[in-house]
């Protein structure tokens, strides 16, 4: 008796192992990312002067679909002015299936920039607050956002030249497919528009098209990023010397490495 009761037991032992393995192995809700990239480009723009930028961040997803997360990236001063030359995003929102493989992705983002402000006694900043929408089928999605508050700060006494009024109301659709193509190789596509609320001059396209190669758990991407922005808009100075300009919504090649974790 006692020799079958200790089988039993070992046997119970052996069936559990699989178990406590597959529970071992289960992913982590957090999750985290790092980044360098040749030029930081948001929405076709680049937000670096047309430098190499940093980025990182960390996300929580729970199991129900809910999930919270913040990023952030250097930029350049000279395009959020009197700042920490930082973009700190904040945002939180809920994923879910509607049909086989096709879902949904909705929840807003803040994106904040440490103490930049306009040059005009600190009384307009670049904070921008964002709800957004998507639809969302295996590699593909179609996304929408709409800027609850101004435009990174876009308003008569900002940007008088190409409107007037405020431009809360603001939206950006957004195209994109992350296409596998063979074995750790992947194809990345963009398409989207910004309109931007009573200044239809700041309005533009912008699209992408590359490559990212998983090596070893590293990302390696390269991309052709462009847009149609207008050069009159889209071009920034040196803080203090007009005379040394960029057009930062023009095409160009962006190198990237990262690794998430």
């Amino acid at each position: 008796m006692r020799l079958n009761t200790i089988a039993v037991s070992l046997i119970a032992m052996l069936v559990s192992i699989p178990a406590i393995a597959e529970e071992a192995a289960a992913p982590s809700p957090i999750t985290g990312n790092f980044s360098i990239v040749s030029d930081y480009r948001f929405r076709g723009i680049s937000q670096s002067y047309k430098q190499p930028a940093v980025q990182g961040g960390i996300d929580f997803t729970h199991s129900s679909g809910a999930y919270l997360g913040t990023w952030m990236s250097s930029v350049s001063g000279n395009s959020y002015t009197n700042g920490a030359s930082l973009e700190w995003d904040m945002y939180g929102g809920y994923r879910g299936t509607i049909v086989g493989d096709f879902g949904y992705d909705v929840g807003a983002l803040y994106y904040y920039y440490p103490s930049a402000h306009y040059n005009d006694n600190g009384k307009t900043k670049y904070n921008t607050l964002e709800a957004y929408g998507a639809l969302t089928y295996k590699w593909a999605s179609l996304k929408y956002s709409h800027a609850v508050t101004n435009f990174f700060g876009t308003k008569t006494e900002t940007a008088g030249a190409f409107g007037s009024g405020d431009s809360k109301g603001s939206g950006y659709l957004d195209l994109s497919a992350n296409i596998p193509l063979i074995d750790k190789l992947t194809f990345n596509a963009h398409l989207g528009h910004q309109s931007v609320r009573h200044y239809t001059k700041m309005a533009y396209t912008d699209w992408k098209a590359g490559v990212t190669y998983d090596l070893s758990g590293w990302q390696l991407g390269a991309a052709v990023v462009g847009t149609n922005a207008r050069d009159e808009v889209y071009t920034t100075c040196d803080v203090g010397d007009s005379s040394h300009c960029k057009k930062t919504g023009s095409n160009t090649l962006v190198l990237s490495v990262g690794k998430s974790f």
